[in-house]
C-alpha cells in the first residue's frame, strides 16, 4: 500500500468528516468550522491510500517564530503504519528552524510525540476551555 503525502487543500468536506468521526473527534459536530479552520490553516498535510484521506494534520503559525500544531489524525484502520510520523515529517520541513513548536497531546498522543521529538514544556500546565467531551 503506497501512502502519498501531499499539502493540497482542495479535500472534500466528507473526506475530513469521515476521519473525524472515525477518530471520534468532536469538531466533527461543526462541520462547516472544521472544514474552514484546516483549509485556512497555515498548512495542511494529509495522506492519501489511492483516493482516500488516511490522515491529516494541520498548522497555526506567524510563519516565522512559533508554529502550533492543533489536528494530527490518522484513520484508526491505517494507525501503527508510521503516517502519523509521514505527516510530522513534512511539518518539520517547514518549521524544523522555528523558535518554538507547541502542541497539546494528551492519552496515547503523548507517546507518540514523544518519539517524533517533542517534549514536555518545562513545568507548563496546559490550560483550555474546550467545548469538547473526548478529552
Amino acid at each position: 500500500m503506497e501512502i502519498i503525502i501531499s499539502d493540497r487543500r482542495d479535500i472534500a468536506p466528507r473526506d475530513i468528516l469521515e476521519i473525524y468521526k472515525a477518530n471520534k473527534w468532536s469538531s466533527a459536530e461543526k462541520p462547516d468550522e472544521l472544514y474552514k479552520a484546516l483549509t485556512n490553516s497555515h498548512s495542511l498535510i494529509s495522506a492519501w491510500s489511492n483516493d482516500k484521506l488516511v490522515g491529516i494534520g494541520n498548522a497555526i503559525s506567524d510563519g516565522h517564530l512559533v508554529v502550533y500544531y492543533p489536528h494530527l489524525l490518522v484513520h484508526p484502520d491505517y494507525q501503527g503504519q508510521g503516517i502519523g510520523q509521514m505527516i510530522m515529517a513534512k511539518m518539520q520541513e517547514i518549521y524544523g528552524g522555528f523558535h518554538m513548536q507547541m502542541l497539546t497531546a494528551d492519552g496515547k498522543a503523548i507517546d507518540f510525540y514523544k518519539k517524533v521529538g517533542f517534549e514536555r514544556a518545562g513545568a507548563t500546565e496546559p490550560m483550555w476551555i474546550y467545548h469538547g467531551d473526548e478529552h
